[in-house]
């Protein structure tokens, strides 16, 4: 105990915090830079580039963003369990690091199959390099020192400043210079990420953290290959593998098959949601009566979040096209950098909102966990109510004010931080310690699963049109209408969470 309490004395700071954490706090910053940069350009890329002769280019949009999407975030909790198990958080980051620098440049080839196969690498390579990263954070600090909180919002405002500054310069190249200019811009964000965390390493500043588990898993043979090289192998295997599932974006049937609309990645996802619901009416049923009141309640605002998420999601599908099509941005910016304003409003709300929370809890008046969430799901609710409205201010070519735009993201941000920041904390504190890590999975699940939400609306409010440059009144009414249905859907969770907060809080226990 003494040695480790003379290592923290003596570990290296920068403003009374651990030195790793600026490294990590860089190395996310350009990670998400690379990934907000890219996923600006996505979906117009795809509706002017690869699907361009197609009519239905918008509905092979949305199921391509949804599969890559849901693939994306899925592919965190394979990679988590495989750094845990066997690679440690050092070695997942470098390869996950790499496979996605590969992946952004790729995409910087204006080719159908190259498109995939970088999709493909960077799912591959998110896998390894998200989960580990934010979890290397937390590392830093020993048990209860006061610093983490404060340590992971200096982390958490990279994400944003990454998420904020990338659409701006990714979407102006694209403009500018073409296509393969913002998405190459995004892949040296990625090296520079690696970078800036290979020299935390060089420089000591992590010490003995995030090295491989000291069971000996990493150099354990498998087929005569030990594990450190066999599976960046299998990883750079399952590229091709992920490129075909993506590129499997047509239904399997037509309307009334078994099949509907539904692809190979839609039905992967239900036969998985389906399995882990059935998981958890097994567990829910085994347990006591005190743990199964958290349980639900776990469970409850997993849902919830991933209704959330499901809206917020559309900032880069049908919002950003919607902004092309239908925004009067009027040279402010162009539909890609759109993508930014979220994240802009996020740096502005998010210490005023901590310091509302601070405040109501020295009044003892601080919201519970119900209300949050009810609130949260009513400003999303608000946020494309007010898009709904924008019809009402369009001029002659069907375009309306920017203004609606950017309070609409002002308002869903509102709800972010009403949600996001408090949900995470209470699974663990709702979850029993025998299955904690397992709800951790399924709660980062719920953003793969939102993502299926985002490619439902996306193909309902697709315009079929072989005109790549359709919009004003031709597409105005399809947006608008799918935005009050929106509106509705988030509302009405909203009220029926606050309706039922007592019931849920006197299950919550001592959870607040």
């Amino acid at each position: 105990m003494e040695k480790d309490l003379t290592s923290e004395l003596t570990e290296p700071t920068l403003f009374g915090h651990p030195k790793g954490l600026f490294y990590l706090f860089f190395a996310e910053m350009w990670e998400r830079f690379s990934f907000y940069g890219m996923r600006a350009l996505l979906t117009l890329y795809m509706v002017e580039v690869i699907f361009e002769a197609l009519s239905d280019r918008d509905y092979a949009t949305a199921a391509v963003y949804a599969s890559y999407g849901s693939l994306v975030y899925a592919s965190t909790v394979i990679g988590g369990r495989i750094s845990d198990k066997i690679l440690g958080m050092r070695n997942s980051i470098f390869l996950g690091g790499i496979l996605m620098s590969l992946g952004h440049f790729v995409l910087a080839v204006e080719n159908n199959i190259a498109f995939f196969l970088a999709l493909s690498l960077i799912i591959v390579g998110n896998g390894f390099f998200k989960p580990n990263i934010s979890t290397f954070v937390g590392t830093l600090y020993p048990d209860g020192d006061a610093r983490k909180d404060s340590g992971f919002t200096i982390f958490y405002m990279g994400i944003n400043i990454g998420g904020w500054i990338a659409p701006l310069l990714c979407g102006w190249l694209a403009v500018a210079y073409g296509w393969h200019y913002g998405f190459g811009l995004a892949g040296f964000g990625m090296l520079s990420g690696l970078i800036f965390f290979w020299t935390g390493i060089r420089n000591g500043v992590f010490g003995d953290k995030g090295m491989p588990p000291a069971t000996g898993e990493i150099d354990r043979k498998v087929f005569g290959v030990k594990n450190r090289y066999l599976i960046p192998l299998l990883s750079f295997l399952m590229v091709p593998v992920v490129a075909y599932l993506l590129s499997t974006y047509k239904p399997l049937g037509s309307d009334g098959d078994f099949f509907g609309d539904q692809n190979i990645v839609n039905i992967i996802f239900k036969i998985i949601g389906v399995s882990i619901l059935a998981y958890l009416a097994f567990i829910i049923f085994q347990s006591t009566k005190e743990e199964r009141g958290k349980l639900i309640v776990a469970v409850l605002i997993t849902v919830f979040m991933t209704i959330f998420w499901g809206f917020h999601e559309l900032s880069g599908s049908v919002i950003t096209l919607f902004a092309a099509r239908n925004i009067d941005l009027g040279g402010i910016m162009t539909a890609s950098q759109t993508n930014s304003l979220n994240s802009m409003w996020i740096i502005i709300l998010a210490i005023p909102i901590s310091l509302l929370w601070t405040s109501l809890s020295k009044k003892n008046l601080n919201p519970r966990t119900p209300f949050k969430f009810g609130m949260g799901l009513l400003f999303a609710g608000l946020s494309f109510y007010i898009l709904h409205i924008s019809k009402n201010s369009a001029n002659e070519a069907g375009l309306v004010p920017f203004a609606y735009l950017l309070l609409m993201y002002f308002l869903i941000s509102i709800g972010e931080l009403f949600m996001s920041p408090v949900g995470l904390s209470k699974i663990t504190d709702l979850s029993p310690k025998r299955i904690v890590a397992f709800m951790m999975g399924v709660w980062f699940l719920s953003s793969a699963f939102a993502f299926q939400v985002v490619g439902f609306i996306g193909k309902q409010l697709a315009i079929e049109s072989t005109d790549k440059n359709i919009g004003g009144f031709d597409t105005l009414g399809v947006y608008t209408d799918g935005f009050l249905l929106i509106a509705m859907y988030s509302v009405g969770a909203g009220l029926l969470i606050l309706i039922a907060s007592p019931f849920i809080k006197r299950m919550m226990g001592d959870v607040h």
